[in-house]
């Protein structure tokens, strides 16, 4: 991998990955498209860092608050009833559908599920559920003709069983085209939260999941084609970008609907299976040059 590529896959890293259209596989389509060996699963996973070290310091005095509250309510029992508290448990619980099914299908990831076709699928798939969540939530913010405007969730309405729901949704992103952002937030949508509320939750949730992985791939970092200067680069790209894109990410999403992201995974999804079906590319396209 040259400097240019691990800038350019850095930056598609960074822009991509709090969006919901999926980061690992628009790394996977840029290389494709570009003529690039594929960067792989390890190289996926490790720029994640960045963007989740991104995610650390803009929530930071979320996480601060959180973590003191969870570590202090292990012995004060009066704690243990905290919101703060609850929260941490609650994103330990929502983490464990996807450390079990990120290590048995640790193969899969790494080959078959990097087939173009079925990145294709699941742009398209994930981009209708997301379009139907997004449909009823505006339809409770709204209300209408016969409708009155229904009282969404917040995060205070948190429980066990919407935190392992939301942890199934971020386990479905192991499948490139899914997307870890667009499967929690469209779980959370259609279990009644509010846009800000399902966004917040979902960026919280990834942090270990990401750092993680992140850490299980670095004995991979500086193998095959991918060294480890242009590995750290891309990281460090990916990081400062992510910033800038998570805080226009969450002002964002406080007034504005996520069609614009549905459209958009539609219709790569459905060029890229014309482009597949044409020939133009290859379905593993990359991958045996990596």
């Amino acid at each position: 991998m040259t400097w240019f590529e691990s800038f350019v896959l850095g930056l598609v890293q960074g822009l991509t990955e709090f969006l919901p259209i999926s980061s690992s596989a628009h790394l996977r389509l840029t290389a494709a498209f570009a003529g690039w060996h594929d960067p792989g699963a390890a190289f996926t996973a490790i720029t994640q860092i960045g963007t989740e070290a991104a995610v650390i310091i803009y929530f930071r005095k979320d996480i601060a608050r959180i973590i003191s509250t969870w570590a202090r309510s292990l012995v004060n029992r009066d704690l243990r009833h905290d919101h703060d508290a609850q929260l941490g448990w609650l994103v330990i619980v929502g983490s464990i559908p996807i450390g079990v099914l990120g290590i048995t299908l640790k193969d899969a990831i790494a080959g078959p599920f990097r087939d173009l076709r079925l990145i294709a699928t699941t742009l398209i798939v994930m981009g209708i559920v997301l379009g139907i969540a997004d449909r009823l939530a505006a339809r409770d913010e709204t209300g209408g003709r016969h409708r009155a405007v229904q009282q969404r969730k917040s995060l205070t309405d948190l429980n066990i069983k919407d935190g392992l729901l939301y942890g199934i949704c971020q386990a479905m992103a192991l499948i490139p085209g899914v997307s870890r952002s667009g499967a929690t937030i469209s779980g959370g949508l259609l279990m009644g939260y509010t846009r800000e509320s399902a966004a917040r939750y979902s960026f919280l949730l990834a942090i270990p999941a990401v750092v993680a992985s992140g850490a299980y791939e670095l004995k991979d970092a500086g193998q095959g084609h991918v060294a480890w200067g242009p590995t750290i680069f891309a990281t460090a790209i990916a990081f400062i970008v992510g910033y800038a894109v998570i805080a226009w990410f969450m002002k964002f999403i406080s007034h504005k609907s996520f069609m614009p992201f549905v459209i958009y995974r539609i219709l790569l999804g459905i060029a890229l299976f014309a482009l597949v079906g044409a020939g133009v590319l290859s379905a593993d396209a990359g991958e045996s040059a990596g």
